[in-house]
C-alpha cells in the first residue's frame, strides 16, 4: 500500500485490518510512505500485528524492489495532490506522480506482482459543461496536478499493454470524511468555521464538483482489487453534485456559523467548470454502491471535527 498513512489511504489500511472487507480478516499490510506534511502516523493502528509501516520515497528504484517483491497485490495511493500547490510549483507532482508511478509499476513488473490498483482522479478528464465522462472519454487535464495523474494513468495503460502487468486504474471524485488534511476544501471550511474565522470561496462559486464518502472510496477501490479485469479503468462517481456555493451553504449552517465569515476570492488559475462521473461500469460489472448519504455524512464529519479539534484520530 503506498501512501498508506495520507488520509484515503489509511482509511483503506484501517478497513482492511479490522476486517471490514470479507477475505482481508488475515491479510498482511505493508504501508509504504514518505510520510510527508500529509502523511502521518497517527492515521495508523501501529503496533497491529499484521501491519508493517515502511518511511521510503516510490521513485527509489532499489528499495521500492525490494519492498514489493513477496507481495501479492499492490494498491498505489501514493501522490501529490493538491491543485493550488501544483500551480505554485509542479515539480514535485512530476516527480512523485510520474516518476514515482512508473517505479511502482516497473518493480510490480520484476516481482510478478498478481494484483495492482492505480488510484487516479476525475480531474484527469478536465471540465464538461453537461453529461457526464465514461472511461472511454478522452483526457484532457487543466491543472499541473491533473497532468501529472493523467500521465500516471498512461503509463499504467502503457505497463499493461506493453508487459502485461495486471493493473487497474481507478478514477474517483472528491472524497471527504475525518482525517482528511486541512487544505482541502471541505476540511479547511469546518475547521476555521468552527473556530469563527474567515473562509475563501474562489470566484463565483458555481463550481461543481461531486462528492463521495472515503468509506465508500476504499469500498471500491477494494472491489477492483479483488473483482476488476486488468487493463481497465474505473469511474467511482456518487451521483451528489454540488456547486461549491452550495456546499459552503451547507457547511455554514452545519457549523453554526455566520455568512460573513465567508470572503470571496479571486478564482483559481486553470479552475474547471464542473466534474461529472459516469461510474455506472462499476455498479454494473463489480457490483458496488455508494452506501453514506452526503447530509448525513457530512453533518457526521461536521461533528467530528468539533469533538477533535486538538489532533487526536478517533475514527
Amino acid at each position: 500500500m503506498t501512501g498508506g498513512a495520507g488520509f484515503i489511504g489509511s482509511w483503506y489500511v484501517r478497513s482492511v485490518l479490522s476486517g471490514e472487507y470479507q477475505g482481508t480478516e488475515r491479510a498482511q499490510v505493508t504501508v509504504v510512505d514518505k510520510l510527508t506534511y500529509a502523511g502521518s502516523l497517527g492515521n495508523l493502528p501501529i503496533g497491529h500485528p499484521r501491519l508493517t509501516v515502511v518511511r521510503a520515497d516510490i521513485c527509489l528504484k532499489r528499495r521500492m524492489r525490494q519492498l514489493v517483491r513477496g507481495q501479492d497485490a499492490v494498491v498505489h495511493m501514493a501522490a501529490e495532490t493538491h491543485v493550488d500547490r501544483s500551480i505554485g510549483d509542479a515539480s514535485s507532482f512530476a516527480r512523485t506522480n510520474v516518476l514515482g508511478t512508473q517505479n511502482v509499476l516497473e518493480s510490480c513488473r520484476r516481482a510478478g506482482v498478481e494484483r495492482v490498483v492505480c488510484v487516479s482522479t476525475d480531474e484527469v478528464y478536465g471540465s464538461i459543461s453537461s453529461g457526464a465522462w465514461t472511461e472511454d472519454d478522452g483526457l484532457a487535464p487543466n491543472s499541473p496536478y491533473a497532468a501529472s495523474k493523467a500521465a500516471a494513468d498512461l503509463m499504467a495503460r502503457a505497463y499493461y499493454t506493453t508487459h502485461r502487468v495486471p493493473v487497474m486504474v481507478t478514477r474517483c471524485c472528491n472524497n471527504y470524511g475525518p482525517g482528511q488534511y486541512p487544505e482541502k476544501m471541505v476540511p479547511l471550511f469546518i475547521t476555521r468555521l468552527l473556530a469563527g474565522k474567515q473562509v475563501p470561496l474562489y470566484g463565483d462559486g458555481l463550481n461543481v464538483r461531486e462528492w463521495l464518502h472515503v468509506s465508500d472510496h476504499c469500498r471500491a477501490v477494494h472491489a477492483v482489487l479483488e473483482k476488476g479485469k486488468a487493463g481497465e479503468v474505473y469511474n467511482i462517481g456518487s451521483g451528489t453534485a454540488l456547486a461549491n456555493l452550495e456546499l459552503t451553504r451547507k457547511l455554514v449552517r452545519l457549523c453554526g456559523a455566520s455568512w460573513d465569515q465567508v470572503t470571496y476570492v479571486a478564482d483559481r488559475k486553470g479552475h474547471d467548470g464542473r466534474y461529472a462521473l459516469d461510474d455506472g461500469k462499476i455498479r454494473q460489472e463489480l457490483g458496488y454502491r455508494p452506501r453514506v448519504d452526503f447530509d448525513k455524512g457530512l453533518a457526521e464529519l461536521v461533528h467530528w471535527h468539533g469533538t477533535n479539534r486538538h489532533g487526536s484520530h478517533a475514527y
